[in-house]
């Protein structure tokens, strides 16, 4: 009795599971892929000498290929009208005194249990299932394929169900890595965001103090102001380049900026050498990002390049972006950009400044990771 409420539980969470996130209507290669097995359907139908009705089996088969576009927006139908469809006419088929038969090119239609258990709902899935199981139960029955076809047919559909819902589990896995990444990456922008504005807010606060201390000092209030607008401006800024952070949590660390980009430069191994070029100051966002972006490319470089013997880093800065570039002159045979967390974070990074990064081999030899930041209203 104490496992009840869990079990109970258990069943009304798998009941209530929402559809997968895509689960949309037809696409536009819905159509092309049923043309083409219609076409395969009817040739079939034509040239084999095996089945008893085949112009209702094709025409039946062509109706239940219809509805195949909408096996993700709507797989629990499709799986009753689909099921209903063949059941019913494998019943008529043995009233009449034939063997139930079928076109190969019907064995398509298990892409509807495979859709079921990839894009259904929790309803879908168990109710599908429930569905799917009648029907090949019957068809087993009505059948006379004999034990090993029997387990054939159930370890085939079976495969399909299973290979549908482990599709989904990777998926779902994977979003939920990409919006780990995301989040720590936001994280680490809001500690960016907290450091820049409790430095200005405290100057802020400071030139306020003293122009209260002496109003009667017009050039004193008055220099006091304008320090305040300019603290002010930065502020607005930087908030304007950073509005998807998120709240910083309390142990935050100092952010690092331009200036801590020479300190990547090293002996290595492989050597580190940095150029940077900034005539214009960007902001503390876009700088605490040039140096985020460099040292995750100088650290994927000491550790994914083979045989490199030496690391470039170049940052350049001027009115309208900033840029940062590591090349390393090492076998390029690694991942695209992406693929691991480190560069799909700093992917993530910089796209919520409205940059963007690419990894991959250098036409020259070597592989580069490169960065782009617009600078805009936030320099």
């Amino acid at each position: 009795m104490s496992n009840m409420p869990s079990v109970r539980g258990f069943a009304g969470a798998a009941w209530h599971r929402p559809p997968a996130a895509g689960a949309e209507g037809p696409r536009p290669r819905d159509a092309v892929v049923v043309i083409a097995l219609s076409a395969a359907a009817v040739l079939e139908g034509a040239i084999r000498s095996d089945l008893p009705w085949p112009t209702a089996t094709t025409v039946l088969t062509l109706a239940i290929l219809a509805g195949l576009p909408w096996r993700r927006s709507r797989p629990l139908a499709v799986m009753a009208a689909m099921t209903l469809a063949t059941s019913a006419f494998e019943i008529a088929q043995t009233v009449g005194g034939v063997e139930p038969n079928a076109l190969v090119t019907s064995l398509a239609l298990l892409a509807v249990p495979y859709a079921v258990f990839r894009w259904g709902s929790g309803r879908d899935r168990i109710a599908g299932g429930a569905v799917l199981a009648t029907g090949l139960a019957l068809s087993l029955v009505l059948g006379s394929e004999g034990f090993t076809g029997v387990v054939a047919g159930i370890a085939l559909v079976g495969s399909v169900c299973l290979i549908g819902a482990l599709r989904r589990a990777r998926v779902e896995s994977r979003m939920r890595e990409i919006e780990a990444v995301r989040a720590s990456e936001r994280e680490a922008l809001a500690r960016d965001l907290h450091d820049t504005v409790a430095h200005h807010a405290s100057a802020i606060v400071i030139r306020a103090q003293v122009a209260a201390a002496d109003p009667r000092d017009t050039t004193r209030v008055a220099e006091s102001l304008g320090v305040i607008e300019d603290e002010a401006q930065a502020v607005l800024a930087d908030m304007r380049a950073l509005v998807q952070a998120l709240r910083a949590p309390a142990d935050y660390a100092p952010s690092a900026g331009l200036a801590e980009l020479a300190g990547l430069a090293g002996l290595g191994p492989p050597p580190v050498t940095v150029s940077l070029d900034a005539p214009v100051a960007p902001s503390a966002a876009v700088a605490s990002t040039l140096y985020r972006i460099a040292q995750e490319g100088v650290t994927n470089a000491r550790r994914h390049a083979r045989a490199a013997t030496s690391i470039d880093v170049a940052v350049t800065v001027d009115a309208d972006s900033a840029s940062v570039i590591v090349h390393d002159d090492g076998a390029a045979a690694r991942p695209a950009a992406g693929d691991g967390h480190g560069l799909r974070g700093m992917s993530e990074r910089a796209a919520l400044l409205g940059g963007e990064v690419t990894a991959g081999p250098d036409p020259g030899g070597g592989w580069t990771m490169r960065a782009t930041l617009p600078i805009g209203d936030s320099a």
